[in-house]
């Protein structure tokens, strides 16, 4: 499936979908990253949802990257006219912070997860293509570093990783220090990095996890 094809939400009346939802009701939790919105009609829909009903919705930011340009724009047109609302067509990591072919193929081989019902060669394309798209549309910027910037915000109070298959691990890398950190895609080159580091970090605890929902997911949340 080509990065500019419209598909159908994935985290849709689900264990991660109603977890996301009760993450973006809790009053402390003021700005939220969703990384991967698609068209806006699976997690983000959760997250809208949730913000909307909230007595302080004027006081919550909800930013969404999609680099995908058709389905940034389905995405605009599902939410543009709510305040909270923030969309951008960014890259989530430039293309250096991008795997190595050896890395991604040494993954690969070395752990096995559900990106193993490919073959390698369908993966590394897979990664070619996310490359190209990126630099054949003058994307090639860090984008959670440009809305940090923008924003002045150091640290978001709720992210979600689920963009690129191969950028999860790189953008765990800017988010450190959130609140909350959801991961889509467990049992899978795109955050099965990200659940290592953190199910061993000092600073996080696990508050939610089922490995059996679509690639797994798990929901993190900060000690202190």
């Amino acid at each position: 499936m080509a990065i500019t094809d419209l598909i159908p939400p994935e985290v849709k009346g689900d264990d991660f979908y109603n977890a996301l939802g009760i993450i973006a009701s809790i009053e402390s939790v003021k700005t939220i990253l969703e990384i991967g919105s698609s068209s806006g009609e699976g997690s983000t829909e959760s997250l809208v949802n949730s913000i909307k009903n909230r007595s302080d919705a004027d006081s919550v930011r909800l930013f969404c990257m999609e680099v995908s340009r058709p389905r940034y724009t389905k995405l605009v047109g599902n939410y543009s006219e709510l305040t909270f609302f923030k969309a951008y067509n960014l890259s989530s990591v430039s293309l250096k912070e991008f795997p190595s072919i050896e890395e991604i193929s040494y993954f690969y081989n070395l752990v096995h997860t559900n990106l193993n019902q490919y073959p390698l060669e369908i993966v590394l394309d897979w990664a070619e293509q996310d490359k190209k798209y990126i630099e054949d549309n003058c994307l090639d910027i860090n984008g959670i570093e440009i809305i940090k910037t923008a924003n002045k915000i150091n640290y978001f109070d709720c992210v979600l990783i689920d963009g690129s298959e191969f950028s999860g691990e790189r953008e765990l890398y800017s988010l450190m220090g959130a609140k909350f950190i959801a991961l889509d895609d467990v049992n899978s080159f795109k955050c099965f990095n990200c659940y290592k580091i953190l199910e061993n970090h000092s600073s996080y605890q696990i508050v939610e996890r089922n490995m059996n929902v679509r690639n797994g997911f798990a929901i993190f949340q900060k000690k202190f």
